[in-house]
């Protein structure tokens, strides 16, 4: 699921990033030729670009949150990745502290020195 999920983000990244080029940077979309012309409803392109980018930007954030959220409850692809990676963190023991003794247990006390 998670796997589908990302391959449709990466299109619809792909596809948001034809309709921004598109775009003609003084807002006139696909209106090459004649400023002003209204010839074939060419005013109305810079319109369905932009809504279109913005249903496109809408769809990125809407499967970048189902996404985080499916991973994070585990129901994935990732979920077998992750329970297999946690299994070995388990089994690795643990590292002793920057000078500090190789076996973790607690440090000798002193003698007592002192004559009584």
């Amino acid at each position: 699921m998670v796997t589908f999920l990302i391959i449709l983000l990466i299109i619809v990244c792909v596809a948001l990033g034809l309709f921004v080029l598109i775009q003609n940077p003084k807002g006139g979309g696909l209106a090459t030729g004649g400023g002003t012309s209204n010839m074939f409803g060419v005013q109305r392109t810079g319109d369905v670009l932009e809504k279109g980018s913005w249903v496109l930007l809408a769809a990125i954030v809407v499967l970048t949150l189902a996404i985080t959220t499916i991973a994070k409850s585990g129901g994935g692809a990732t979920a077998v990745g992750n329970s297999a990676i946690q299994e070995r963190l388990d089994k690795t023991p643990t590292p002793s502290p920057i000078g500090g003794n190789l076996n973790n247990t607690a440090p000798a006390k002193p003698a007592d020195t002192t004559k009584k």
